[in-house]
């Protein structure tokens, strides 16, 4: 399968366009074997970046015993700053750093391409000391980059400082916010950007409203925009809401996770379906800037 390439920022790092996330494998406890060959056919087909974290349950874990024979192959990113099992508390510098130490092992690999900071706070960034260990963990040479994860005036925090070299933001159709707030300071710093959370989780699909409180936010956003493709059939409403996310200035690659074998690719096929017409695009925008009250702030 051919996957578009985009270079993300700053790091030179050429990743496809679509990476996997690791939160729902993770968080689920999908066994190994079955994580092993939802990622072991998607390198097959062109995925190239790998995204979890120390607090996705076995997220780690499964991925450091289902791929890390094929190290060489993607890239890999992790986050720390939340305990997780750890002594001590969320942002704890002393955690933070044994927190790096326990990824690396869980992962199987000496090295990650990008160590990200996990949702903290713009307070926490301003103090200095979480990013101080991240620094440290790159000189070691136990990540190459070091990136934010967050979202709203933290993330614009954490661009304008200068001192992290990619993004990982929620936007999609249902989470706008970043590309008024975030994503052109991002691109005049050459930040690279890994969006979350690209297709809303879906939340429009389905008879009712999400029972999970991850989704019910977006499904309730969605209620109220009501855009005229949702009621397409749920495989071409999701190609138009991926399509959207890619097609949003500044954005280099979206995370899309999966327990289910053969959907990385049903959505790398909408991804290679390219950007969406200039049009549909901003037909989109401004139904958002219609409907989309202030509180609709991103999600983490």
């Amino acid at each position: 399968m051919e996957i578009e390439r985009r270079v993300l920022g700053r790091t030179g790092m050429a990743v496809s366009v679509l990476g996997f996330g690791g939160s729902e494998t993770g968080y689920g406890g999908s066994a190994v074997a079955t994580v092993a060959k939802i990622l072991n056919s998607a390198l097959d087909d062109g995925l190239n970046l790998i995204d979890t974290a120390a607090c996705y349950g076995d997220g780690e874990e499964q991925l450091g015993r289902a791929i890390s024979s094929r190290r060489s192959e993607f890239f890999l990113m992790t986050k720390c700053g939340h305990a997780a099992g750890l002594p001590g508390n969320d942002w704890d510098p002393r955690m933070m750093a044994a927190s790096i130490d326990r990824s690396l092992k869980r992962l199987k690999t000496d090295c990650v391409d990008v160590m990200q900071l996990h949702s903290c706070s713009e307070r926490e960034l301003r103090r200095g000391k979480v990013i101080e260990v991240l620094q440290r963990a790159r000189d070691a040479g136990k990540t190459r980059f070091i990136g934010y994860s967050g979202d709203g005036s933290d993330a614009l925090w954490a661009v304008e400082s200068g001192l992290f070299d990619t993004l990982q933001i929620s936007l999609s159709i249902a989470d706008q916010e970043a590309i008024d707030l975030v994503l052109s300071r991002a691109r005049e710093k050459n930040i690279g950007v890994i969006v979350k959370r690209p297709i809303a989780n879906a939340a429009w699909i389905g008879k009712g409203a999400p029972s999970d409180w991850y989704s019910r936010p977006y499904w309730e956003r969605l209620k109220k925009l009501d855009y005229d493709f949702l009621h397409d059939d749920a495989a071409r409403s999701i190609a138009t809401a991926l399509r959207f996310t890619l097609s949003s200035p500044g954005v280099h690659t979206a995370i899309v996770g999966t327990t289910r074998p053969g959907r990385w690719q049903q959505n790398a096929a909408f991804a290679g379906e390219g950007p969406l017409a200039q049009a549909d695009y901003d037909a989109i925008r401004a139904r958002w800037r219609q409907v989309a009250r202030r509180d609709w702030t991103g999600q983490m």
